[in-house]
């Protein structure tokens, strides 16, 4: 029987992976893959079988139970078996379910870590997720339930919200009723990692005019202390006009061009 191991791609570009997780990726046999994996990583792991189980948000494409049974089976015929996900595997991307069947299976396992999209949207607008007196905490949240339903919180200083995207006007309402002050800093970066990534400052009382901008990428929005600007060690942002962005696919590995930022819309 072989072994499984849970690799974590980064939030982007292939070059974003861990060395770690580039090993393991160099030895498998066969790699059972999200569908936000770069697909410049398989480069990685050529002579592999890879096999599509990607899904976005609550759309399957593949259920979990059905993802579950290929992993078992993989780890019966293959003695190296990888299963990539994007960013980390342990931030929401389902992981305990894929343990739990593993483990009901009998087959050894080894979770890779990775970067998490909020670590990319961090270092992509150059704001640290904690500040010295002002940030001393900061919670990573869903925003989404399974069951569809929107949700914001005010935990700590800083939240940051996965998979907000496709409904900021609404989540702009829902930090409202979390007690958030409306002049409260919002900063929104879609395909965080990506060469395309794309930057914006919003408050949360103006959060829904991010919409258009960030429409159909990949998004995180963080809301608080680790939003705002740090003027001496951020370079004066390049205004673009409010237009559709470059939703062009990237190229691999090659090293981004300066981010697109909108100021204060």
């Amino acid at each position: 029987m072989g072994k499984v191991y849970f690799v974590g791609a980064g939030p982007g570009s292939a070059d974003l992976i861990t060395v770690r997780g580039a090993k393991a990726l160099a030895q498998a046999e066969v790699v059972l893959f999200d569908a936000l994996a770069d697909p410049a990583l398989r480069d990685l792991a050529p002579l592999a079988c890879w096999l599509d189980v990607g899904k976005r948000g609550f759309v399957h494409a593949h259920k979990q139970d059905s993802i579950n049974a290929m992993l078992v089976r993989a780890a019966h015929e293959h003695e190296f078996v990888v299963r990539l996900k994007g960013g980390d595997p342990s931030i929401f991307g389902r992981l305990e379910e894929e343990l739990e069947a593993l483990a009901a299976a009998g087959i050894d396992c080894e979770v890779v870590p990775g970067v998490t999209a909020a670590l990319a949207a961090a270092a992509a607008s150059k704001r640290p997720l904690t500040r010295r007196g002002s940030g001393r905490s900061v919670a990573f949240s869903t925003a989404m339930t399974h069951s569809g339903e929107l949700r914001a919180a005010r935990s700590a200083d800083s939240e940051v919200f996965y998979m907000a995207g496709r409904q900021l006007a609404a989540l702009s309402r829902q930090l409202l009723q979390a007690s958030w002050p409306a002049g409260t800093p919002v900063c929104v970066v879609s395909r965080a990692g990506w060469p395309d990534q794309l930057i914006s400052d919003h408050r949360v009382g103006t959060l829904a005019l991010a919409a258009v901008l960030h429409a159909g990428r990949p998004t995180v929005v963080t809301v608080g202390a680790a939003a705002c600007g740090v003027s001496a060690a951020t370079a004066p942002a390049r205004t673009i006009a409010a237009t559709a962005p470059d939703t062009r696919p990237s190229r691999g590995t090659v090293m981004p061009p300066a981010s697109k930022r909108i100021e204060s819309i």
